[in-house]
């Protein structure tokens, strides 16, 4: 079965769980600012996303299953309340207002603050502040995934410590990439430790819960985890394209935000490596500056072409791509058809998507 299938047939049963998961949330507070608060943690969940992460660890579990079963879907939102709590809290750390073509959650607080006109604490003081709350909330509602389904206990214990290391390793990708911002003189070595904790890991781990609940070999394990982890990298590389070079009506954010806020994407380090030394020294003043402007992005992007980022991108995530490939080939024949087409499909669709 082919992604865009396996997406069609798992998405609405994912956005089904989740929702019911947030109104049981919902349902159980009695407090008004709580009723508003589960409200619009809602409604920020389902405002959109692909659901790459509960599909990955649905499509492990069945792939080396006779017969599929629908249990194993209420345990694979866990680390997608884990993705989306890492999002609510990246949008604070980036002042981003946008998220999938909607408020971001914290940004929601603040017209909130404006439109109740509170008159004490500054509006996006109290945005940022729920926000926080708001990330926190859903790390915890996500670990409660393992904790109440129908499989064993010693299987939701090993969930719950990836689950762990999951975030373990987000925190310090997202630590390792907030210090690049003031770091220099960087090289690809550190965008990939840094990427393959901030994203990799998360994939990655969505694919070793669904092997725990399958039990499958530390054989199959090992392969799976050198798959989730090379997806994880690619998907982050692309991301960094999209992100200065994306349509913003699909991707559903602006392409001047990795720019303004002085990430250190892969482009950048490209443009670094590459440039004679009067550009390099030109798009380095620009990211030494405190704010970037909008005539500072014209020339960063003209730049970025100048050195051709685009093309040298694809070809890095490109690397990547033939080590996840060649992973899932070594299992080709340790599980089903449909789940080997799957991640085949993904791994293409991860490659060449622009949103």
């Amino acid at each position: 079965m082919d992604f865009t299938k396996y997406l069609s047939v798992y998405r609405p049963k994912i956005n089904q769980t989740i929702e019911k998961t947030l109104q049981n949330k919902l349902n159980s507070v009695k407090n008004d600012f709580l009723n508003d608060y589960y409200t619009e943690l809602k409604k920020y969940f389902l405002a959109g996303g692909k659901r790459i992460r509960p599909l990955l660890t649905i499509a492990t579990y069945n792939a080396f299953q006779d017969k599929k079963e629908d249990k194993i879907i209420h345990p694979s939102i866990g680390m997608e309340f884990l993705h989306n709590a890492s999002l609510i809290h990246d949008d604070i750390i980036d002042r981003d207002e946008i998220r999938r073509g909607k408020p971001s959650f914290h940004y929601r607080f603040i017209e909130y603050h404006k439109n109740h006109k509170f008159k004490k604490i500054d509006p996006v003081e109290y945005g940022n502040s729920i926000g926080i709350i708001g990330g926190d909330s859903a790390f915890f509602i996500g670990l409660e995934a393992y904790l109440n389904n129908d499989f064993d206990a010693d299987l939701n214990i090993d969930a719950v410590e990836l689950y762990k290391k999951a975030f373990l390793e987000i925190s310090d990708g997202v630590l390792i990439e907030t210090n690049m911002v003031n770091k220099k003189d960087l090289d690809m070595d550190d965008y990939i430790q840094m990427v393959s904790l901030k994203t990799g890991a998360l994939i990655e781990k969505s694919i070793m819960v669904g092997g725990v609940y399958a039990e499958i070999s530390e054989e199959s394990k090992k392969l799976l985890k050198t798959y989730g982890i090379n997806i994880g990298i690619l998907f982050q590389i692309i991301d960094d394209i999209l992100g200065t070079f994306g349509d913003e009506k699909l991707t559903g954010k602006p392409t001047d935000g990795d720019i303004k806020e002085g990430k250190k994407t892969c482009l950048l380090i490209q443009a670094l490596n590459t440039l004679q030394e009067n550009k390099k020294a030109q798009l380095e003043q620009i990211y030494d500056k405190e704010m970037i402007n909008n005539n500072d992005v014209k020339i960063v992007k003209q730049l970025f072409k100048d050195a051709e980022v685009e093309s040298k991108s694809r070809n890095l995530a490109d690397t990547y791509y033939q080590q996840a490939q060649e992973s899932i080939n070594k299992l080709s024949h340790k599980i089903n058809e449909n789940e080997k087409e799957f991640f085949d499909n993904l791994l293409k669709f991860v490659n060449e998507r622009n949103f």
